[in-house]
């Protein structure tokens, strides 16, 4: 489990391919790593990744291929910066929101906006994920817990939200070089897929008869 609230940016300095796998090595921020054991969980970019080896200022994780393609990670490079944080402790304050580390989808910067003191981002969503996002909601960006602050819903249940940026979490955080066209992971939050699920399936649920009633009158 995570909170969404970055740590740190670590910098991937070796990236090494195996059949099925693939290792990165990563370099992390001073005193990230303190007391870090292998097969620890760590949120980078907000994919849960399990520490598989340690080194000086630094540890490996293996990445699935299944991850690799549902995720950005699979276009990192060495050099490539990524937010981490380590898995939440039992009464640790909950700062932003509670996280699995499970990327549901990428979503694509469709726009950027720098009002003063702050930076906007717009991100549009494939259907049918914009069902789950509420102006005003949590929501996970690259493993950052955010407040969407504007919404739009398309008819197919696609759409974008946007996000405001202020300058302390554009300096502990990548989203300051964030680009039109960039690519992100989004994990939903859990509770709103939940009940905005239960309430469609309780309403298609009751609505059955009445759909039987119209496919005959149809017929």
């Amino acid at each position: 489990m995570f909170t969404g609230i970055v740590q740190g940016v670590a910098r991937v300095e070796r990236i090494e391919d195996r059949s099925g796998l693939r290792t990165l090595g990563l370099k992390v921020p001073r005193g990230f790593d303190a007391g870090l054991q292998i097969g620890a969980s760590v949120s980078v970019d907000g994919v849960c990744l399990t520490a598989t080896a340690l080194h000086h200022d630094g540890a490996d994780f293996d990445v699935m291929k299944q991850t690799l393609s549902l995720t950005t990670l699979g276009a990192l490079t060495p050099g490539s910066a990524v937010h981490v944080e380590r898995a939440a402790k039992g009464g640790a304050e909950v700062g932003g929101h509670v996280l699995s580390g499970h990327i549901d989808l990428q979503a694509r910067v469709a726009s950027v906006r720098t009002p003063e003191n702050n930076r906007v981002l717009r991100i549009a969503v494939p259907a049918p994920w914009m069902r789950y996002v509420f102006a005003k909601g949590y929501i996970a960006v690259n493993g950052a817990s955010l407040t969407v602050a504007e919404a739009q819903r398309d008819a197919d249940e696609g759409g974008w939200f946007e996000v405001w940026l202020i300058p302390e979490t554009l300096r502990m955080t990548t989203f300051a070089q964030v680009h039109e066209g960039a690519a992100l992971n989004i994990e939903i939050e859990r509770q709103t897929q939940v009940i905005v699920d239960t309430v469609r399936a309780t309403v298609n649920e009751q609505l059955a008869p009445y759909r039987a009633m119209l496919d005959k009158l149809k017929g």
